[in-house]
């Protein structure tokens, strides 16, 4: 009597499983024909000496990477690659989170706000890093104009060697911060309130409540903000190639990333088997940085 009912429902359970893996595999073989099979092409291009489609490349080896290390131009991208995420990535956690804490203990206006905050990151790259070239202008720029009619001089910023790569961060921290006030935001309303409750009525100070149960309880999150801001400054790219578009990644260099090298390598001066060379490295750096980043920040925490 109940085999029945039983078949009906086990031939109902098989078809859901089969749709699921039908509606699975779509999206699955295009993050493996967009994101797996370029990565390990790149490797495949990095050992040959490729630098045309209508000419042979020939296998040469580790020799590409033997040049990438002895290349100054490479080696500079590097350093300046890195400095954007040691002085980026804390700086859009911090005000990040900061603003978020802000934004979730008001009640009026806090939709407007997180609108206002959150339109750069919805804003078309190329067109914010245009109005950041009109702001940090020397000769017409608003920033400049507020600096000097407060007795300072006007700054070069975009420029200058010395404070362009700093003036592109800026800008980066300021398109991408919405993204992180949200994110926290959300990580933030997910907290019980009775723990807060708790705290106060033992006497927990608001720096304690922050340290203690704040930071702990958002762990989560912060690894998520962490991993996505990293990967995100290791990959710059379009930001900088526009903040000076007729010297990309200028003054001498100063602002040029891995990313923007391998689009000089490749498509400037058609070194694809270099630049693939190039990609493969930043691809482990990026791989070593995220499994560092999930050993070392990601902890269990209940509640």
């Amino acid at each position: 009597m109940n085999q029945a009912p039983r078949q009906k429902t086990l031939k109902l359970a098989q078809r859901q499983a089969i749709w699921a893996y039908v509606f699975l595999i779509v999206p699955l073989a295009f993050f493996l024909l967009v994101r797996i099979y370029p990565a390990f092409d790149s490797l495949r291009l990095s050992l040959l000496d490729f630098n045309s489609p209508l000419k042979p490349a020939p296998f040469i080896g580790l020799d590409n990477f033997k040049e990438l290390f002895s290349d100054k131009v490479f080696l500079r991208s590097l350093w300046n690659t890195l400095l954007y995420t040691l002085i980026g990535v804390p700086a859009q956690l911090v005000l990040g989170l900061g603003i978020a804490m802000l934004l979730s203990s008001i009640n009026k206006g806090r939709g407007w706000l997180r609108a206002v905050y959150f339109a750069p990151y919805i804003t078309p790259i190329v067109a914010s890093a245009w109005v950041w070239q009109w702001l940090l202008n020397k000769n017409f720029g608003p920033v400049n104009a507020l600096l000097t009619s407060i007795g300072i001089p006007a700054q070069p910023f975009l420029m200058s060697p010395d404070q362009a790569l700093y003036a592109a961060v800026a800008l980066v921290v300021w398109q991408q911060l919405g993204f992180q006030i949200v994110i926290f935001i959300a990580g933030l309303e997910g907290v019980p309130r009775m723990y807060y409750e708790a705290a106060e009525l033992d006497g927990a100070s608001p720096w304690q409540r922050f340290w203690y149960m704040t930071l702990p309880l958002l762990n989560a999150t912060l690894v998520f903000s962490v991993v996505i801001a990293t990967n995100g400054f290791l990959q710059l790219f379009t930001q900088i190639a526009n903040l000076n578009p007729t010297d990309k990644g200028g003054p001498l260099d100063s602002t040029l990333t891995v990313a923007l090298y391998i689009y000089r390598a490749g498509f400037e001066s058609s070194r694809y088997g270099y630049a693939a060379a190039v990609t493969v490295v930043l691809f482990v750096i990026i791989l070593l940085f995220t499994i560092l980043q999930l050993t070392v920040l990601r902890k269990r925490v209940d509640y």
